[in-house]
């Protein structure tokens, strides 16, 4: 039984509560800031707190019965997904937006403490707030449009944006009908000093938004080599493979074993229908290569020539965050005019900026550092280096999307999109 849910901002401020009236408390968020995250999140007084991060803020619920942590967890990430169908995205300025509909969606889904459903297709009988859309304007959705209005090639490829707004708009008149099939996977990589990749693993999900008001099957045809563990390899060509794979509830398998297709009834809004991990055997090697040179000059300065190569085919670009922990002063040269670079004392890091990096090509950075005390054992405890990126219409795995049919043909024009998209979840290089 839950008693309180509330969100709080990355900084503890309050923008929702909802109290089931089964306890009473002071508020939270009338506790200092800090307090609230270091202290209200694990326990107050006979309160266990339970909470998630997601869009940059906490979501939390309270409970006083012996109720399982895992079943609030799987609430709150319900939750934040129900919210983000309605309100199009997940940020403190689109709950300040949308307050009136969310305390409308918790009267709907948390009831005297029990929770009734987070099902966008149950509840859309019962909300009546319209959402506000808080999507920043943005130059990309303007592309599309030619010399007075006409199309232009552009037009078919959908914008970044497209998928972030609510799914009440695909119910209005003239609303579009579209569904969006994406294909997420996670790196975490551990490249050893010696160039030796140490770890490995991918964390996929193919998610489904769809913003159509019916839709009775959609079939979704994966690599027909697609095989789950080293025993069930398929086909003749290079096999897409994966260690383990797992369903949502609603998807049929029963073309999955002979074909590869995934049947499914979606409902409007977004969930995950397939999850998926791979450890320790990429098809491919690591996309990025650090070549490092650390050495002390004559004034007594930490010298790091560092060339950042990325193997990636020449026609992509990426932008690219690189982080490595040393020094208490900086100065620099970089490689490029676009790119920069700044040190962080409190974590003693220096943050490697490069907003373009095409694939195929190396770039080169060369920092002095002013570290007190610099010994050759304090230069050993340099490093290691962290990247962060994310790789647009690129899977680690070889993961595709064969076809993408609707079942029964929609009588209006509808548009499907398929994307791809690979980030960063921890790459680490030792150096």
């Amino acid at each position: 039984m839950i008693s309180q849910v509330f969100i709080l901002s990355s900084k503890g401020d309050h923008l929702i509560y909802k109290d089931s009236g089964d306890v009473i408390i002071s508020p939270p968020w009338t506790l200092n800031a800090a307090s609230v995250l270091c202290r209200v999140l694990q326990s107050h007084k006979d309160l266990h707190f339970v909470h998630v991060r997601q869009g940059g803020l906490y979501w939390v619920a309270t409970t006083t019965a012996n109720s399982s942590p895992f079943t609030v967890i799987e609430f709150l990430n319900r939750l934040t997904a129900l919210i983000k169908d309605y309100c199009g995205s997940l940020s403190e300025k689109s709950v300040q937006m949308n307050f009136a509909l969310i305390y409308e969606l918790l009267d709907e889904v948390v009831d005297y403490g029990y929770v009734q459903t987070t099902s966008s297709d149950v509840l859309k009988n019962f909300i009546q707030t319209e959402a506000v859309s808080s999507r920043p304007f943005s130059l990309f959705d303007l592309s599309n449009i030619g010399l007075f209005g006409a199309e232009t090639q552009q037009s078919k490829v959908a914008p970044s944006s497209a998928a972030t707004r609510p799914i009440q708009s695909s119910r209005e008149q003239g609303g579009k009908s579209e569904i969006f099939v994406d294909v997420i996977e996670r790196m975490s990589v551990v490249i050893g000093s010696n160039g030796v990749l140490m770890k490995a693993d991918v964390e996929g999900e193919i998610r489904v938004k769809c913003y159509m008001p019916s839709c009775s099957e959609m079939r979704i045809g994966l690599n027909e080599e697609f095989s789950i563990g080293k025993s069930q390899l398929r086909g003749y060509g290079a096999a897409v493979r994966v260690d383990e794979c797992s369903f949502h509830q609603a998807v049929r398998l029963d073309e999955f074993d002979s074909h590869r297709i995934l049947r499914l009834s979606p409902s409007q809004g977004e969930q995950t229908v397939m999850q998926y991990q791979l450890s320790d055997d990429l098809p491919s090697a690591p996309p990025f290569r650090l070549f490092p040179t650390i050495e002390r000059d004559s004034g007594g300065r930490l010298l790091m020539y560092m060339k950042l190569r990325c193997d990636l085919p020449p026609k992509r670009s990426l932008n690219v965050d690189c982080c490595c922990y040393c020094g208490f002063s900086l100065s620099q040269e970089l490689s490029s005019p676009d790119q920069s670079a700044e040190l962080r004392p409190q974590s003693r890091a220096v943050v490697w900026q490069i907003p373009r990096f095409p694939g195929g090509t190396q770039l080169s950075a060369l920092f002095k550092l002013e570290v007190p005390g610099l010994s050759s054992a304090s230069m050993l405890e340099v490093g290691p280096v962290g990247l962060s990126f994310e790789l647009p219409k690129i899977t680690a795995t070889g993961l595709q999307i064969r076809f993408l049919r609707l079942t029964p043909v929609q009588p209006s024009p509808s548009q499907r999109w398929v994307r791809y998209v690979t980030h960063s979840d921890s790459y680490t290089i030792r150096i």
